[in-house]
């Protein structure tokens, strides 16, 4: 059964409900449920996590017969009906119910009840950070004793044979015999004396890249004991396989596919002219015949991983051929990126018209980074946070500081107001992480030979853009439907972008008779720029033209005004303002600017058959 990626709220009484709403706003894709012990059973697996308002007494007795193990367990946390006490109950750690229960506290304005003992000893938890670094534990029976040692002493000694950044308390060593715990994709790299036994945790990093080729219509189970008997035959952990690399047109076997689905892989493809950039690998003339590539397994996993060596030379057992690489340098791989930035859009303002994407990219989020006023009005989603606020006309500054962050291994959350992508933060962002790039080639004179392969860790920070309600729907929502038909968006804001061209967009979109929408309409170092506006506009509308003024909008202080072209400017205009200018087929009615999409055929024939009369 198939977990959902949600939240189960239940309650018992009116303020329990009332409770269970109010955190809806903060969790809109949860569902609320009354408490009925008989039937929690019938979807315990059902969801990531459980938030019970209610007494924790009756919590315990009803999940009890439930619970499994901490690898498993959904994340529980219990309320008090008036929101003071957040408690983390069950699968604090690896379920996410420490986080949960800070969230809520934070967000009701409570104090969140942990009692894990790395949180309360303020030391981190290995199987959390673990979990974050993408580290499989691989004998979990050995942990509460690691854990018990590092609570004792505050220091865990750890040998790794990857790049990883260590938290307080982690003290990298050289000797395998004196580490308490092994990060390594090796087996039996020590083995304990009889006279000295020393437990010793294994954790094992997706560092492994398997190449395979195979034969048309190969079975699951003999793909996958090729690869676990490649991996045996070089004492390598099958817990440390990242994903597999083929040939496309391999990309489609059921086999393939059935056997990477099995244990949650990847599948990276390459095509037969993509491996054969590759020279330095065993050619085979059966590959060549049937696909028209040198060989598949070598090149794949060399081209999936970035590294120059392979790890493991093909080997092949019956209709399939393996061969192992391992990702280059393991924390800097474009595959395995340093940190990552959200570029995310919070719309208006308020929480509920946020997406719940973009409220679980802030909640995942280590730091968040915004002008002062955006993050404001998220507070809510922040609070207890790392944020990095600064002022109006700092832009370059928070995008440098959320790209330093992301390097250092963290993930950022960068807040744009409206929509990321429209005159926003996401091409700034994106911009800065170019420039980086180009200035590490510049100052490290790579050789030609490598220069494909070795780039800077700005160009491998993951960035995903997250969009947002910008203010031109917002605006045009509040309007009626002044956007149904060609629009062009202008910013009168000449401090980025000259005057003189500013005008000429005017000009085009208003001879073009484009619907238009101006941003940044009017402030105290411009307040002449809306009058040349809408000069440069009369030129080619009616003084009669329906104009939109919102200022504010979804927001407490909203205000919406119909005008027109001719009367536009006695009407207050500022930088929390968006002003919509209909073109030549918009109209009023009922208070709303609507611009026909061109439905007005449609429509008379619909009236010529009856319609109407249908309608009465």
């Amino acid at each position: 059964m198939d977990i959902e990626n949600n939240t189960a709220i239940l309650y018992i009484t009116g303020n329990g409900f009332a409770l269970a709403k109010k955190l809806n706003s903060l969790y809109p894709e949860a569902n609320a449920f009354k408490f009925k012990p008989d039937s929690l059973s019938k979807f315990w697996g059902k969801h990531k996590s459980f938030i019970f308002i209610m007494a924790a007494g009756i919590v315990v007795r009803t999940i009890a017969p439930l619970i499994k193990n901490k690898k498993t367990d959904p994340a529980v946390v219990v309320l008090d009906e008036k929101g003071r006490f957040s408690v983390s109950l069950l699968s604090g750690h690896l379920g996410g119910a420490n986080k949960l229960a800070k969230e809520i506290a934070d967000f009701l304005g409570g104090q969140a009840v942990i009692t894990t003992a790395s949180d309360t000893n303020n030391l981190p938890a290995i199987d959390l950070w673990a979990k974050e670094n993408d580290l499989a534990i691989e004998n979990w029976d050995t942990l509460p004793e690691i854990s018990i040692r590092f609570l004792n002493s505050g220091e865990l000694r750890v040998y790794s044979e990857v790049e990883i950044k260590m938290p307080e308390g982690f003290l990298r060593v050289n000797k395998l015999s004196s580490a308490d715990m092994l990060i390594t994709s090796k087996k039996n790299r020590f083995t304990h004396s009889p006279i000295h036994p020393f437990t010793q945790l294994y954790l094992r990093p997706k560092n492994l890249i398997i190449g395979i080729g195979c034969n048309k219509r190969t079975p699951e189970n003999e793909i996958e004991n090729a690869v676990k008997d490649t991996l045996a035959k070089n004492n390598l952990s099958f817990q440390s396989i990242h994903s597999i690399a083929t040939i496309d047109i391999k990309g489609n076997e059921l086999g393939l596919i059935a056997s990477a689905k099995k244990y949650n892989l990847g599948i990276k493809t390459f095509t037969a002219n993509e491996l054969n950039t590759i020279k330095w690998v065993s050619k085979s003339d059966a590959a060549f015949k049937a696909t028209g590539a040198n060989a598949v397994a070598e090149p794949a996993a060399l081209l999936a991983s970035g590294a120059d060596k392979l790890l493991v030379k093909k080997q092949k057992q019956g209709n399939v051929t393996v061969a192992i690489a391992e990702l280059y340098p393991f924390t800097h791989s474009p595959i395995h990126p340093l940190g990552k930035i959200f570029i995310v859009g919070t719309g208006p303002g308020s929480i509920e018209h946020i997406t719940p994407y973009a409220r679980n990219a802030i909640r995942n989020s280590d730091v968040i980074v915004g002008y002062g006023t955006y993050l404001h009005l998220i507070w809510e989603l922040i609070s207890g946070k790392e944020v990095v606020s600064t002022g109006m006309t700092q832009e370059v500054d928070r995008c440098k500081k959320a790209v330093e962050l992301a390097m250092s291994g963290k993930t950022v959350s960068v807040i744009s107001g409206g929509d990321p992508g429209i005159y926003a933060m996401a091409g700034l962002v994106f911009e800065i992480l170019k420039n980086c790039n180009a200035l590490s080639v510049m100052r490290n004179e790579i050789k030609k030979s490598n220069a494909s392969r070795i780039t800077h860790h700005a160009s491998r920070i993951a960035v995903e853009v997250i969009p947002g309600i910008s203010a031109l729907n917002a605006c045009a929502a509040r309007l009626g439907a002044p956007l149904m038909h060609d629009f062009a968006s202008i910013s009168l804001s000449d401090r980025l972008t000259p005057w003189d061209l500013i005008e000429k967009r005017l000009d085009g979109a208003a001879k073009a008779d484009f619907v238009i929408i101006l941003y940044n309409p009017k402030s105290k170092g411009r307040a002449k720029h809306i009058d040349r506006a809408m000069e440069i506009i009369l030129k080619c509308r009616k003084s009669e033209t329906p104009v939109g003024i919102v200022k504010g909008a979804m927001r407490e202080d909203e205000k919406v005004i119909i005008s027109d072209l001719k009367n536009m400017l006695e009407h207050d205009i500022d930088m929390q303002t968006t002003v919509i200018i209909g073109n030549s087929q918009t109209f009023v009615w009922d208070n709303r600017m609507i611009t026909p999409r061109g439905y007005e055929g449609k429509l008379k024939v619909a009236r010529q058959s009856g319609f109407t009369e249908a309608g009465k």
